[in-house]
């Protein structure tokens, strides 16, 4: 490898394994939209800075550590990882691309100094490029332009660099940026990059191709050029800003800093800063630093670093660590308010803590400490109470960020009952007004008529509409509520073929009452094993989610009926014994497999009287009030109030 730009001091000195100079670090963030290739990437950096030994055996996303975050193929935490470029520290924070967890986006700006943001080479930008690009100019942060995945067929390099460019006026002219500002933007640096190749280059390759140079020393040399060296200051009063938390069975609750100002000792005596103006003296029981993958411990850091921190059982993000003598505490960090609410309390169903294998966490105690719990490490959640003493409001980004926490929660053993997502209205001169997303359809030109229809129904207004060979890409600004359960209408109409991405947008004018679900539910009258002979005969009444041999109760919810309306069926019923029967006529039967619906299928298709039964190993669909009287009287006096 030749050396980074010359720029570039001389190698740093290391103490204890912490850098004393600043001229050799840099703090950068990766964002972009889902799946332009942030993970992939910084995959790649830390190959081509032989971070893994020649034999080590090294998966895809390795920074997706999560179960979750593997399943999903998304990132769902930022996180930061450490690369070594030649005497060159690189401190990179892998951020989600999903606009539901923009406050992990949101920290991890508030840790760094410069941005590269990537842009696919096909797909140009996005909702959620938006989103992440007004952030980074809102903080004044460099920004280096990665167009990526330039070997796709059909990359379009030159229209993407100039969609990317308008993108930065057009974002610069909303924040009221001054001009000198806004002319630097269009001087931005730009690498095109093939990050699974592991190749980047400042030539623009030909549409289709991989980037003329090898390996990624063009991408580490904009960094060191474009990206500013910290310019906190070491000789100051210490200042460091917890801006995540992690935890270990040996440590307890770790800290991860941000070093501001100063300089933070191993065994030192810090001021810690919390949110309600409290200052405690506590101790620096370790502090560790990252190389690669892996903490190692270190002796001290210095303005600039990002650093982990334990010692302090009780800290939480935006909390200052500040000199004892001297505390000054950094402001918090702010992100967005939530958009989306779902209610979270206890199991209540007649099956509860009936699984083969029960997780054991049923009580209101255990729900609430958990929560509580996620509060500390989850910047954009909120918790409410409600009438009830088991069950309470939580307020997120979005259905996406709310299902991944009752989803984590499911698999620690927890059983909830979850309510249908509504959205968290404000009101603004004496007005109701409701949140709006920025939605963004890309789907074949034959599903144009099918799309339009669906979001107009949904009250989208759109925006623009651009035509290309053979898709479309269309724009609406939509009510937040008319997106929940808009995913599985998308696919289905688009036939697997659209896709679809949104990005909060700001509050409007409550816009009206919509009915986003056209079809009714099939509810079961009775408690008892789902047989294969009520199957068959309810067949042609809807789509099932149960099939032979399951469990039901009152008041489950079984399938989706054909009509508008609920339908109540026996789904237990048993074939009569007679003499005229045939021997062979049941084996002859065949049945249609049920729809088996995931978490967040089941939240997206759940009625407005409907709740989600989540256990370790079940997630049921049913009716909030079990009791089907009880349901009518409930109707009869809401249509009573119309």
């Amino acid at each position: 490898m030749s050396s980074p730009a010359s720029t570039l001091a001389a190698p740093a000195d290391r103490a204890g394994g912490t850098r004393r100079s600043g001229a050799q670090l840099r703090n950068v963030a990766i964002v972009a939209h889902v799946d332009h290739g942030k993970t992939t990437l910084v995959d790649a950096m830390l190959r081509a800075s032989g971070a893994f030994g020649e034999r080590a055996a090294v998966v895809d996303r390795i920074m997706d550590s999560g179960d979750l975050e593997r399943e999903k193929g998304i990132t769902i935490l930022a996180k930061h990882t450490a690369i070594d470029w030649n005497g060159m520290t690189v401190n990179v924070v892998d951020t989600p691309g999903h606009a539901d967890f923009g406050g992990e986006v949101e920290r991890g700006l508030s840790m760094v100094d410069g941005v590269v943001l990537l842009v696919d080479a096909s797909e140009g930008p996005l909702p959620q490029t938006r989103f992440v690009l007004r952030k980074t100019l809102a903080a004044g942060l460099p920004v280096v332009l990665v167009v990526n995945k330039t070997d796709r067929p059909d990359a379009r390099c030159a229209e993407v660099v100039d969609e990317s460019l308008e993108l930065l006026l057009e974002l610069a002219d909303e924040l009221e940026l001054d001009e000198a500002t806004t002319a630097g933007l269009l001087d931005l640096p730009v690498v095109y990059a093939s990050g699974r190749a592991g190749r980047a280059s400042r030539v623009r390759p030909g549409d289709g191709e991989l980037p003329d140079e090898p390996g990624l020393e063009s991408l580490f040399d904009v960094i060191a050029e474009t990206v500013p060296p910290p310019s906190d200051d070491p000789d100051a009063p210490l200042q460091a800003h917890v801006t995540n938390l992690d935890a270990t069975s040996f440590l307890g609750r770790i800290a991860l800093c941000r070093v501001r100002a100063g300089v933070i000792r191993r065994g030192q005596q810090v001021a810690w800063c919390t949110a309600d103006g409290k200052t405690t003296r506590v101790k620096i029981s370790e502090l560790l630093r990252t190389e690669a993958l892996t903490r190692v411990p270190a002796e001290f850091a210095v303005a600039g670093d990002l650093v982990a921190v334990a010692g302090i059982a009780e800290v939480t993000i935006g909390d200052t660590l500040a000199d004892p003598d001297d505390p000054r505490p950094l402001p918090r960090i702010n992100v967005d308010e939530p958009a989306i609410s779902v209610t979270i309390g206890i199991n209540t169903s007649p099956l509860v803590g009936r699984d083969p294998h029960p997780g054991g966490k049923l009580t209101a105690r255990q729900v609430k400490n958990r929560l509580d719990q996620e509060l500390v490490g989850n910047v954009s959640l909120r918790v409410l109470p409600t009438e009830r003493p088991d069950a309470w409001e939580v307020q997120g980004r979005g259905e996406l960020a709310l299902a991944v926490l009752v989803e984590t929660m499911r698999r620690e053993g927890f059983e909830l009952t979850v309510g249908k997502p509504e959205v968290v209205t404000k009101i603004v001169d004496g007005k109701v007004h409701e949140p709006f997303e920025n939605l963004s359809c890309d789907v074949p030109t034959e599903h144009l008529g099918a799309v339009t229809q669906l979001v107009a129904g949904r009250k989208g207004e759109l925006i623009q509409m651009v035509h290309g060979a053979s898709r479309v890409r269309m724009d609406y600004r939509v009510p937040s509520r008319g997106l929940i359960g808009f995913r599985t209408e998308f696919l289905t109409v688009t036939r697997g073929a659209g896709i679809a991405s949104h990005v909060h947008d700001g509050y409007g004018p409550w816009l009206g009452e919509m009915r986003m679900r056209q079809r009714g539910s099939l509810v079961a009258d009775r408690t008892g094993p789902v047989t294969a002979y009520a199957v068959d005969q309810l067949a042609d009444r809807g789509v099932l989610f149960v099939g032979p041999g399951t469990q039901v109760y009152a008041g489950m919810v079984i399938g989706e009926y054909t009509r508008g309306e609920d339908l109540e069926v026996n789904i237990v019923r048993e074939k009569k014994l007679t003499n005229m029967r045939m021997s062979t006529s049941d084996e002859l039967v065949k049945l249609t497999p049920p729809t088996i619906l995931n978490l967040e299928q089941a939240l997206e298709f759940c009625a407005g009287d409907e709740c989600v039964e989540v256990t370790p190993e079940s997630v049921r669909l049913r009716k909030t009030v079990l009791d089907s009287h009880a349901r009518a009287r409930a109707r009869s006096r809401a249509k009573s109030a119309v």
